[in-house]
């Protein structure tokens, strides 16, 4: 099927970056990119952050802006919705009746948010985080004075509300577990967010479920199970992502926590690629375990990795996962799966931070968590490298801040 070309449904960073990376590879035939959103693509991790504290309004930060895609010779579909997937025709099929074939066909359609549904709970009176429309709509209702209340301890939930404290509102953050940042960081580096929080003048209801949302008048009440109210001019959720299968499933491709697909990103149809949030693959440097990843360089290197198995290079991705979190002066990263270790190492270094380093039951490092200054980058970069190398580094070396991880690597 030579005449045939290379349809990438979804425009986000993944979609993106394959969409590029199948050109820089020589792919001399057709690329289409479907997006349902009228932008060119665009960086998220700035919508919970510069976008919403900006003075002037933001514009958005193109990964491919309408002139790299003319230079890629990549044609762009914008808000445009694929509504099913004719695998035996092999053709995306579009909401207007058009049917775009397609040699490989990549489904990087990301997530989207998970409803809150309690008693009152119209959508009309909360928001959600996810696209530049809405951080714009956000970013006008961020103003002085008004009361916040944020469902959701997560990393979402806690950038917005650093960024809303910034613009001068009153924040309440409600959390239903015991502590803020409950996945994959340790509880340490969750205190010391949550006390950065607190000094900043944010308010938390930890280890409480909502009842209700009640309206009088313009004034909105969340009632929590133990009988306290939060009084607030806004509601923002943030109580995590769903992977966008619909179409997946639709069309009979095998789902598994997002869609299901191998070592190489190929899905249950070999003629179908997952890359990004909506995709779950097994990862061989923690034993095959099967796992999906909501994180930009995830995306990014899932986008940039499967446009060459879509060529035909079948590597297997097993690039090491990366998170980064910016709250105040706080950079908080953390490399590696840190639920996959079963004893922790501390490096304090004073001022500029502390590293968790989190090891196996036989002492291979399986990840790095760190927060301070901007400059942990560095240490948490030679972490992801002693992982990659799956090493076993010595634990008094690991806890001595005068012990360059650099020599670890070298060693």
């Amino acid at each position: 099927m030579t005449d045939l070309g290379m349809v990438i449904v979804g425009a986000g960073e993944a979609g993106a970056r394959a969409a590029a990376e199948l050109r820089t590879q020589g792919w001399a035939g057709s690329i289409t990119l479907i997006g349902e959103e009228k932008w060119a693509p665009y960086e998220r991790p700035p919508l919970s952050k510069e976008q919403l504290v900006a003075e002037e309004e933001p514009s958005p930060v193109f990964i491919l802006s309408d002139e790299m895609l003319a230079r890629h010779d990549i044609r762009f579909l914008s808000g445009t919705a694929v509504e099913r997937i004719d695998r035996d025709r092999h053709s995306a099929v579009l909401a207007d009746g058009r049917q775009i074939r397609y040699e490989r066909l990549l489904l990087a359609t990301g997530a989207r948010p998970r409803p809150f549904a309690v008693e009152g709970s119209d959508p009309s009176h909360v928001s959600y985080l996810r696209t530049y429309s809405d951080a714009l709509a956000l970013r006008a209702r961020l103003q002085s004075g008004k009361r916040i209340a944020i469902i959701g301890g997560g990393f979402i939930g806690l950038e917005v509300a650093a960024s809303a404290v910034k613009r001068g509102c009153s924040v309440t953050l409600i959390e239903v577990g015991p502590r803020i940042l409950m996945r994959g960081v340790p509880e340490d580096i969750a205190r010391i967010v949550d006390a950065r929080h607190r000094e900043a003048g944010v308010r938390f209801k930890l280890g409480t479920a909502i009842d209700r949302i009640q309206r009088t008048g313009n004034e909105r009440s969340i009632v929590l199970a133990d009988g306290s109210i939060v009084a607030c001019d806004e509601i923002i959720a943030g109580i995590g992502a769903i992977p966008e299968t619909t179409l997946a499933a639709a069309c009979g491709l095998e789902i598994e926590n997002g869609i299901r697909a191998d070592e190489m990103l190929a899905t249950s149809d070999p003629d179908i690629y997952a890359a990004g949030d909506c995709c779950s693959f097994p990862h061989r440097l923690y034993g095959g375990k099967r796992i999906r990843l909501e994180a930009w360089r995830n995306a990014q290197d899932q986008g940039l990795h499967v446009a060459r198995n879509m060529l035909g290079a079948a590597e297997p991705y097993a690039a090491v996962p990366w998170f980064w979190s910016d709250q105040y002066e706080l950079t908080l990263q953390v490399t590696g799966l840190a639920d996959s270790g079963e004893k922790t190492v501390i490096r304090d270094m004073g001022a500029a931070g502390k590293l968790y380093f989190h090891l196996s039951g036989e002492g291979r490092l399986v990840a790095v968590s760190g927060i301070g200054s901007p400059g942990i980058a560095k240490d948490i970069r030679f972490g992801e490298m002693l992982i990659e190398r799956q090493a076993s580094p010595e634990l008094d070396a690991l806890a001595n801040a005068n012990v360059k991880l650099k020599s670890l690597l070298q060693a």
